[in-house]
């Protein structure tokens, strides 16, 4: 397994991270003994990186996630949980953040954990359910700090959502130690620049954000859900599709669009588009480690067998922006082509009220004067009320 460097704080990481999220479901619906049977075989694999959240199944995956580590007894586990603040407590940052922390210790069975993520959106203003930058530097990184102190986190996180300026104004500080971002083929800006017009939230190359504050980065949607797999069936334990974070609209836009990405399966580049997606991921220098959830132990072992391939070849990552700018120009929803300002037909004219009763009683009702209500519409002053079809009188 190959090991990286996790940003500024020495650890050193799996670059394959266990998932232990709702998506792929396994550490949330699976069955205890194939709970444990996984963590064991990624344990054996030389998977040392674990994340989970309270939000996974209201508290399961934190559960079952401790539960095999307490049987399992390894000595160099690394694991990550996360708190996500719901708008009614960000008038109590500090004791909303403690709480949930002491919920997650108990629940894994733990006096510590590696690193504490926030799971809130950030923008530059916050609002709704998201956190402004100020309240995150002003009042959650202090609120984390002092749990630090208290032993209880040994690094700060966050996962990021939301503004792409809000997030790079975040890492900027050099505050926090850990950023979850999304990374994947359908959208690859965390670590490239986007063609122009391109259908996905830009996040501007934010990789070198990180490396130059030292902030470690997860790599996370690196299947962008399960649509990176090219199909759209799931597992009966995985959740039902979700909402694509980062990319098209809905989970189908991301479906159609990563079935166009096959041409690198036809010139050989890899067996399928999970494993290319996957390679993909770990292709950046920037990524510390990816996470792939999974809903099955197979599901894990074909993860492991993408990454010890290692990353695309060159050749590989030198077609995929070809690929990929065939979607510039899109819509984030599936195929629906936004033309160039120089090709939009032109707006029609509408009429104003005023204007327009008068144009009527002059036009008439004949089927002449329909005809020629037509030509006024063809040269672009359009009428709220449709007319007849040439040939047949208003009171036909």
């Amino acid at each position: 397994m190959e090991m990286r460097t996790f940003g500024r704080t020495g650890l050193r990481i799996s670059i394959l991270g266990f998932g232990c999220g709702a998506v792929g479901g396994l550490m949330v619906r699976g069955e205890a003994a194939d709970q444990e049977r996984a963590v064991a075989r990624a344990l054996e694999a030389g998977v040392n990186y674990f994340d989970t959240a309270v939000q996974y199944g209201n508290g399961e995956s934190e559960k079952n996630l401790g539960r095999a580590l307490e049987k399992l007894k390894p000595k160099h586990a690394i694991v990550g949980t996360k708190v996500r603040l719901p708008a009614s407590e960000f008038r109590r940052i500090e004791e909303a953040v403690a709480k949930s922390i002491e919920g997650s210790l108990r629940r894994l069975g733990m006096e510590r954990v590696d690193i504490f993520h926030l799971h809130n959106a950030i923008t530059l203003e916050g609002g709704g359910d998201a956190l402004s930058v100020r309240q995150v530097l002003d009042e959650v990184m202090p609120a984390f700090e002092r749990l630090r102190e208290k032993g209880m986190i040994r690094f700060l996180g966050i996962t990021g959502v939301g503004d792409t300026a809000a997030l790079k104004e975040v890492i900027d500080v050099r505050g926090i130690d850990s950023a979850q971002i999304v990374y994947n083929m359908l959208n690859p800006s965390a670590g490239a620049t986007l063609p122009a017009r391109y259908p996905a939230q830009d996040y501007g190359r934010i990789f070198e954000r990180a490396q130059a504050a030292g902030v470690g980065v997860i790599g996370i949607r690196v299947l962008a859900g399960g649509a990176l797999s090219g199909s759209a069936e799931r597992h009966p334990i995985a959740s039902p599709p979700p909402e694509p974070i980062g990319s098209a609209n809905s989970y189908d836009g991301d479906l159609a669009r990563a079935r166009r990405l096959r041409p690198l399966l036809e010139e050989g580049f890899a067996a399928s588009l999970t494993e290319a997606a996957t390679r993909f991921a770990i292709s950046h220098p920037a990524m510390g480690t990816i996470l792939v959830g999974m809903a099955t132990a197979g599901q894990f072992e074909q993860a492991l067998a993408a990454v010890q391939k290692g990353p695309l070849p060159r050749a590989a990552l030198d077609r995929l922006p070809a690929l990929q700018q065939s979607f510039a120009g899109e819509m984030r929803g599936w195929r629906t082509r936004i033309p160039p300002r120089h090709q939009l037909p032109p707006r029609p004219v509408r009429l104003t009220a005023a204007v327009e009763a008068p144009a009527r009683r002059r036009i008439g009702s004949t089927n002449q004067d329909t005809c020629a209500r037509r030509t006024l519409q063809s040269r672009g002053v359009a009428s709220a009320r449709r007319p007849p079809a040439c040939g047949r009188s208003n009171s036909a």
